[in-house]
């Protein structure tokens, strides 16, 4: 199946992103464009997912950019790599379950290839990890589904600051916190995204 790979070298401003996803998504829907796997890093932002609620903002200066996304409050900014996708699962069973699988073996199959150990939660979406007996998250995923077309994506923390989340309560779990990768093992992380892309590609695929 034809899937446009892109990666973006500079920031992208979150707006303009979106607005580029929901065009892809009416493309494709019409037959008149191939899916995509686009990975990127945004300027700092707040974002609120249609589960969000305002008491999950512990910072009252915050502007925090409501989403038609699933999940709750999280921040984006340097440092943290965004898989964004428009996927369609009509040519895939229409199986959301199965393709929620796909975006946590690609982002744990990725980690391992770093030397990371990481693991699923049914109860609490995304991607864990235990950092010296404390169960950290490491990846946020973020999904959406109109006429079978799958959309928004997922975040993996890489080199980016934490300072950020602690005006909020990140995607709604109070008794985590969050890490990235470079505190888990310090090394160079430079290409993450190709290996992210091929492993989501090769997941689709099978």
């Amino acid at each position: 199946m034809n899937i446009e790979i892109k990666i973006s070298k500079k920031p992208v401003e979150y707006m303009k992103a979106i607005s580029f996803i929901e065009e892809r998504i009416n493309m494709v829907q019409a037959k008149k464009a191939s899916e995509l796997i686009w990975l990127l890093e945004h300027p700092s932002i707040y974002t609120g997912g249609i589960r969000s609620k305002k008491n999950e903002i512990l910072d009252n200066s915050l502007k925090v950019i409501k989403t038609n996304r699933g999940g709750k409050i999280t921040w984006h900014g340097p440092g943290q790599k965004i898989c964004y996708f428009v996927i369609d699962l009509s040519k895939r069973n229409k199986d959301v379950r199965k393709f929620i699988l796909i975006l946590e073996k690609t982002i744990i199959k990725t980690l391992n290839q770093y030397g990371i150990k990481s693991y699923s939660d049914r109860k609490n979406i995304g991607i864990w990890v235990n950092d010296k007996g404390k169960i950290k998250k490491i990846a946020a995923i973020g999904l959406r589904i109109k006429k079978w077309i799958a959309y928004h994506g997922f975040s993996i923390n890489v080199t980016n600051s934490l300072d950020e989340y602690k005006k909020i309560i990140a995607c709604g779990i109070k008794n985590k916190s969050v890490i990235n990768l470079k505190k888990i093992k310090d090394q160079n992380y430079s290409g993450i995204e190709k290996k992210i892309a091929k492993n989501l590609i090769s997941y689709l695929n099978n």
